[in-house]
């Protein structure tokens, strides 16, 4: 059976749920005890030391894992082009992650198109760079075709599946299948809104039925639902 990494959008553990976690230490060693794994989201906004990085490998369990989230001035300042020096800088932070560096992820602005030339450029040069798993979430519309599911999939790269979904079809993973990767970010109030147990039921069900590696990402952060849901789906999926 493959495995379940259900996690949160980042680890600061709200108050209303600190008891379903061990007390005492820091946030990231408390989180890590129950959850398998996060999402960094905080490296889009600004870079961080190699030795931030190495100290948080250091505070969770040897099977724990990181995704990272590559810098927007990467996919939103240069739009992917002539982003040499600024993904060479990250890719060089986030290696202090070691072998527990998951997924990076490479989220676009939702006015930026499918571009086979640019995304095939992008990919050419972060693979020269880095081996690991990449996961793709688009949220233009013209993303959502065939085409660009076709590209991703030759290169073994994973189309994010997102709800709310941004567009017709962003809500079922896509691209390479050997990975689903989910990120939830509450419906209908978007970054607020826990899900309702019959819909964690029913993805519990799916991902029990795909024999993919599937990655699941709560980003219903504002207001603390993330971590009740991301505890309630990693019980189900037991």
């Amino acid at each position: 059976m493959a495995p379940f990494r259900i996690g949160t959008a980042g680890w600061s553990i709200p108050a209303q749920h600190a008891a379903a976690f061990p007390a005492g230490g820091s946030h990231l060693a408390r989180y890590g005890a129950r959850l398998p794994v996060v999402e960094i989201n905080s490296s889009f906004y600004r870079p961080h030391r190699p030795a931030t990085y190495a100290r948080w490998a250091a505070t969770v369990p040897e099977e724990f894992r990181f995704a990272v989230k590559l810098p927007k001035e990467i996919t939103h300042v240069l739009r992917l082009a002539g982003a040499e020096a600024p993904l060479a800088r990250f890719l060089d932070e986030v290696a202090l992650l070691g072998p527990k560096l998951g997924p990076l992820l490479l989220q676009l602005p939702p006015g930026l198109g499918f571009d086979a030339a640019l995304i095939g450029d992008f990919l050419d040069l972060l693979r020269a760079r880095f081996s690991g798993p990449l996961v793709c979430e688009p949220r233009h519309a013209s993303w959502f075709d065939g085409a660009a599911d076709a590209l991703l999939a030759g290169r073994g790269i994973p189309r994010v599946a997102a709800d709310p979904p941004p567009a017709p079809g962003a809500a079922r993973p896509g691209g390479w299948p050997g990975l689903r990767y989910w990120r939830l970010h509450g419906s209908p109030r978007m970054y607020y809104s826990p899900y309702a147990a019959e819909r964690l039921q029913r993805l519990a069900a799916l991902l029990r039925d795909d024999p993919a590696e599937h990655w699941v990402i709560f980003d219903n952060t504002a207001e603390g639902a993330a971590w009740a849901d991301a505890l309630a789906l990693l019980f189900l999926t037991r």
